[in-house]
């Protein structure tokens, strides 16, 4: 197999059956390649508060479909044609992680569910990121927070609302579970989002990510 499949590969990890359970771990691929950075505000019970240091994303137009596995396929395959050079200044993009999957929901046919995958954008190129059409930056402020659940195995199609389910039960009750509820009412915003960090040829060790995505005054929560 050459380097162009490897790398196509890196992040289908959608076809295999899999299995769920809190790891408890700083993904061991973000010591490979780039990850963002964040801090740690809270460590509750299966779930983690984290507050994200502005990173910036390169996402897709959303993508309609009954399938988490299938619109995630679709959207890395669209950003690794950018990362490969499909872009107005023709420059090949370093890898990073995790490939990320926002959830929204759609008033579409046949009970479809938008997607929207992002590609955490490098350090390096953040400043100027070359456009590409069908594609927009996204950029996280310094307010933007994360409530994580990790989960390991190959993801599937049933692990999605599963996952959600279980985060949204360690959290209720909470400040976090409030603030997640009052920006999803402001702006219509992601239901939930995966995050994938693994290649499809590491069987063991894999994390994955549930994240509830808000804003919130970091005076309140810290």
């Amino acid at each position: 197999m050459n380097s162009l499949m490897i790398k196509v590969c890196f992040f289908l990890v959608l076809i295999s059956n899999g299995y769920s359970t809190k790891l408890d771990s700083y993904p061991p691929t973000c010591q490979r390649i780039e990850c963002p950075n964040y801090d740690v505000i809270e460590s509750g019970k299966d779930y983690e508060i984290r507050r994200y240091n502005s990173p910036m994303w390169m996402s897709t137009e959303p993508i309609d479909d009954i399938s988490f596995v299938s619109a995630t396929r679709t959207g890395f395959l669209r950003l690794f044609m950018y990362i490969q050079g499909k872009n107005d200044k023709y420059e090949k993009i370093e890898m990073t992680a995790p490939v990320m999957t926002q959830v929204k929901p759609s008033d579409g046919p046949l009970c479809s569910t938008s997607f929207v995958v992002s590609f955490n954008v490098p350090k390096k190129n953040q400043p100027n990121p070359p456009s590409a059409e069908g594609l927009h930056p996204q950029k996280w402020n310094e307010s933007s927070y994360a409530a994580v659940r990790q989960f390991s195995g190959f993801v599937v199609d049933a692990d999605i609302p599963k996952e959600a389910a279980a985060l949204s039960a360690s959290i209720a009750g909470t400040k976090w579970a409030a603030a997640i509820e009052k920006s999803r009412s402001k702006d219509n915003s992601t239901l939930y989002t995966v995050a994938q960090y693994n290649s499809p040829f590491e069987f063991r060790g894999r994390v994955n990510e549930m994240w509830f995505t808000f804003v919130m005054d970091s005076a309140i929560a810290i």
